[in-house]
């Protein structure tokens, strides 16, 4: 897998995870260690994308 290729998964994840937070914390009886766990990969995505970057 390229370079390009592993920015653009992930990104996707990225992405993907803003959705899943969205959704969990609109629900009726938020998960919040869900929520938490969500927001702790969203963070390491983001770590990863800022050192290759």
């Amino acid at each position: 897998m390229g370079l390009e290729n592993r920015i653009d998964a992930l990104k996707d994840r990225h992405h993907e995870l803003d959705i899943a937070i969205e959704l969990e914390t609109t629900r009726i009886c938020p998960d919040d260690v869900e929520i938490h766990t969500l927001k702790k990969e969203k963070l390491r995505i983001k770590d990863e994308l800022s050192a290759i970057a």
